[in-house]
């Protein structure tokens, strides 16, 4: 997967997984990675599927409806590639936290849905519910955080309170973010997730 690798100051940091939303690529969420924590290594990874010419992380059927089937792959492709970056630039695997917007919130909620150790940990931003009626792993451990808009077309705000619920019935500590906006990604829900993440992320580690 094209990628771009940042080694942090501070090894005992987590590593940052930088998730893009539709359209964007490996370069656009890394000014993020600098205002969660600026000592941390950075893996941003851009998403192997097109949609007219758009990179994106799996395939939809059309807005709001996923392609589960390939969801299902590009999610596990994801995870593997986890293990062989891991590998590469010798951080640690089992600490890891994905930070993504629309698209790439969805495929890291998705390898929490679907992988009991591939994060530590996520900061979500406009995530959905990816897939539905599925038993999710023990996430006993792993700190959420997910920031909604109350107006946000895209993701109602039902989505939200249901994924927070699956989630947290997965064991998972969640901390859901309101902004009156709608699924633009806010410098506000960028800062909270920067405060969430110093508040519970490093002073567990």
């Amino acid at each position: 997967m094209k990628h771009i690798f940042q080694k942090g100051t501070d090894s005992s940091k987590p590593t940052l997984l930088l998730l893009h939303g539709t359209g964007g690529d490996e370069s656009d969420l890394l000014p993020l990675a600098g205002m969660i924590d600026d000592q941390a290594s950075v893996l941003s990874v851009r998403g192997n599927v097109l949609e007219n010419g758009m990179p994106r992380f799996f395939r939809r059927l059309a807005e709001g409806v996923f392609d589960e089937e390939d969801l299902v792959f590009r999610t596990k492709e994801l995870n593997e590639f986890l293990d062989e970056a891991a590998n590469k630039y010798d951080f640690n695997r089992e600490n890891i936290i994905a930070i993504g917007y629309s698209n790439g919130a969805n495929i890291a909620a998705s390898l929490l849905f679907h992988y009991q150790n591939a994060l530590k940990g996520a900061i979500l931003h406009h995530p959905m519910v990816p897939r539905k009626g599925i038993e999710l792993p023990d996430l006993t451990g792993k700190s959420v955080f997910i920031a909604a808009g109350t107006n946000d077309p895209i993701c109602s705000p039902m989505e939200s309170t249901e994924l927070q619920s699956l989630f947290e019935k997965a064991n998972a500590k969640v901390e859901l973010h309101w902004e009156n906006r709608g699924h633009q990604l806010t410098i506000e829900e960028v800062e909270a997730a920067a405060k969430w993440y110093k508040r519970i992320i490093l002073s567990a580690n």
